[in-house]
């Protein structure tokens, strides 16, 4: 990416080609998530009113100035119609760097943005008080001013005092990844819960980072005797800041307690597929990678898909049948992307234990990205922050192979030997992951060989539902079964069973 710009003094055509040609290739998709596809038409995929109604709610430049008072951000609305990213160059490579800002133009553009302009400075390690160098910084003020820019995006979480330093410098509202990122989610969150579990991540973040209002943060709350405030209210007071940090931990308490009494109803449905010895499969993956698209192709579930980041947030639960009759579960889950925001990992923790309490874990991956393998570590580096979802059998996904050439799918195969190649949108190779997947799901342990009366109907199809059958015929006494069930039914069909009941016991998969 070409960091070099012509000062604020060029002439209003050649600012104007420059801004587009660096856009060009800032919002070029390849290094994204949204890289494979693109002019892909997705008008009839699942969720057409719902992405409707998202449109609706995308800003709008309303043409309004939005540069005075940039120290008081944190109490407006996060504003990002004109934006100029930043990034920084320190280990990584030049090609990792630019993908890296890509995706920042890519999330920028899914919360509503406009990107006018974008750098990348090359240094050891990020300014303690500015992020970027001084002169560096102060050639971004010059890029701000020459765009019209209200707002520079950088590619990191920054410390409070290095985003107080870099806006006193150029003028404007700074956002770092973090802040955009939990602006998105919180423009995509429909259930309560996750309404709950966004605002508390912005809080987590907020908190650390208020400042003022001009002086007004700095003004006490005392001498309000003489208004009839009483007792305890004589002296200098809390001054804005403090009771406005109160304000939000009493805020974040209420959020905590409400998310709590949330998660039980959750646990309650996982126990109750439990005692159903329903398998569980959930479907995790990097942003964008077509997990919701493979929901709707395994299970007709009709759930939003949408060519954006973080379209799904909210878990979806369908049930599927495999080939020989058992039900499992199938789990759309939050997507995953590269210095995912720690507060909204710890938000979501009650939706992450979906993964953590699953049989097999279905990954799917962009196999048409540039950098698949660097998707999967980013998303294994969540998954192993769940309690036991480390221990769970994985099943890779290389979604997208019709996008992909052949070279990189047989590359992909290389570094995940039992990886499936499918296209969720096409349908093409999903009947292979479904028998791969099926073949991974967990079988009962209890060996049945019994005769059921005929007037255990209801029990003869219990066993078809939960078991694995292997043999069904008809005899004079009732119907005789031969299945592995788990140890709960088995004690049903001992006592049912008119005929040789219960065989071998922990009969492991046969």
């Amino acid at each position: 990416m070409d960091t070099t710009h012509t000062g604020a003094d060029s002439s209003t055509e050649e600012r104007d080609q420059r801004v587009n040609d660096v856009v060009a290739r800032i919002l070029a998709r390849s290094g994204t998530a949204l890289a494979s596809t693109t002019g892909q038409d997705t008008s009839q995929d699942a969720g057409a009113l719902e992405r409707e109604a998202r449109a609706g709610t995308r800003r709008v430049d309303t043409g309004a100035s939005d540069r005075e008072d940039i120290s008081e951000v944190e109490y407006r609305q996060v504003r990002l119609e004109k934006v100029v990213l930043v990034g920084l160059r320190t280990t990584q490579s030049e090609e990792e760097a630019e993908n890296s800002l890509r995706e920042l133009a890519a999330l920028a553009e899914t919360a509503g943005s406009r990107v006018l302009d974008g750098i990348i400075q090359r240094r050891m390690k990020p300014d303690p008080a500015t992020y970027l160098g001084s002169g560096k910084a102060r050639e971004l003020a010059e890029i701000v001013r020459s765009v019209e820019a209200d707002t520079v995006i950088v590619d990191e979480e920054l410390a409070p005092s290095q985003r107080r330093g870099l806006e006193d410098v150029v003028d404007a509202k700074v956002v770092d990844r973090t802040a955009l990122i939990l602006d998105i989610f919180a423009q995509h969150a429909k259930s309560r819960e996750g309404k709950a579990q966004v605002e508390l991540a912005q809080l987590e973040y907020l908190l650390p980072r208020l400042r003022g209002w001009g002086e007004s943060m700095s003004r006490q709350a005392g001498g309000r005797v003489a208004g009839g405030a009483g007792i305890g209210s004589r002296g200098p007071g809390e001054t804005k800041i403090e009771l406005d940090r109160r304000r939000i931990r009493t805020r974040m308490a209420k959020l905590r307690a409400d998310i709590a009494r949330m998660e039980p109803a959750r646990r309650t449905q996982r126990n109750s597929r439990r005692r159903g010895a329903v398998p569980s499969v959930v479907i995790a993956g990097y942003t964008n990678a077509g997990k919701s698209t493979l929901l709707n192709r395994l299970t007709d579930a009709g759930v939003l898909v949408q060519d954006a980041l973080f379209a799904t947030l909210d878990p979806t639960v369908r049930r599927a049948r495999a080939a020989d009759g058992r039900e499992y579960t199938l789990t759309d889950t939050v997507g995953f992307v590269r210095n995912l925001p720690t507060q909204l990992v710890e938000a979501f923790r009650s939706t992450l234990e979906e993964v953590g309490q699953a049989d097999v874990i279905v990954h799917v991956v962009d196999a048409a990205h540039p950098d698949p393998v660097s998707q999967v570590q980013a998303v294994r580096s969540v998954i192993d922050t769940i309690d036991g979802a480390s221990d769970i059998p994985e099943l890779i996904a290389l979604n997208k192979a019709d996008l992909a050439s052949p070279e990189q799918i047989a590359l992909l195969r290389t570094v995940f030997p039992n990886a499936v190649p499918l296209s969720a949108h096409t349908g093409w190779g999903v009947d292979a992951l479904r028998g791969a997947l099926e073949d991974m799901l967990p079988r009962p342990r209890v060996a049945i060989d019994a005769v059921l009366p005929y007037s255990a109907g209801s029990l003869v199809h219990r066993i078809h539902e939960e078991g694995d059958v292997e043999r069904e015929e008809y005899v004079e006494a009732g119907t005789r079964i031969v299945a592995h069930v788990d140890e709960a039914l088995a004690a049903v069909i001992e006592r049912e069973a008119v005929g040789p009941a219960v065989g071998e016991a922990a009969v492991n998969g046969a």
